[in-house]
């Protein structure tokens, strides 16, 4: 790579590198390790063909694409990997919001990897329902009634529990 895209490469990861991480720990629901190895594929694949991602509309929207088409492939690919053998937070948790975001999390990590990527494009990335159809290569009602599925899913999982940790 050229020096000028090399600096051009290296100052888009500084500035959404953050960001990719909080989306891929939220497919990854709550396993940081994982969330930080879908970010540096998602990142290697952005540099090999980052002289036409640099020339994309938006960069950022292609690596958020990359994020979650790799996140998707990687859960059909691991389907006989390794299996965790508990849930070991990786610093000490504080407060209610803590309780409620590792509710949240445990019970995203239940569902099917696409009902967490339905969710976190729409309702984490805010993406438009047009936009999430794109990346997940759906049409625009799949992703309406997926969505409504997994949100269904999701309050059925929580149950009365999310209430608790809700301050009033």
């Amino acid at each position: 790579m050229k020096s000028a895209q090399e600096d051009a490469y290296l100052e888009f990861v500084a500035g959404r590198a953050k960001a990719l991480y909080r989306s891929a720990y939220v497919l990854a629901a709550g396993d940081s390790h994982l969330a930080e190895d879908l970010v540096q594929e998602t990142l290697s694949r952005v540099y090999v063909h980052w002289s036409r991602v640099a020339g994309a509309q938006s960069p950022a929207a292609y690596a958020q694409t990359v994020l979650v088409r790799t996140f998707l492939s990687l859960r059909r690919r691991r389907s006989t990997g390794e299996r965790p053998v508990g849930n070991m937070p990786d610093s000490a948790a504080c407060g209610p919001d803590a309780a409620l975001r590792v509710t949240l999390l445990g019970a995203l990590g239940q569902l099917p990897p696409r009902d967490r990527a339905v969710l976190l494009l729409r309702y984490w990335e805010d993406r438009s329902i047009e936009e999430t159809a794109q990346m997940l290569r759906l049409s625009s009602s799949a992703v309406r009634s997926q969505g409504t599925r997994a949100l269904s899913r999701l309050r059925a999982l929580l149950g009365d529990s999310l209430a608790d940790l809700v301050p009033h």
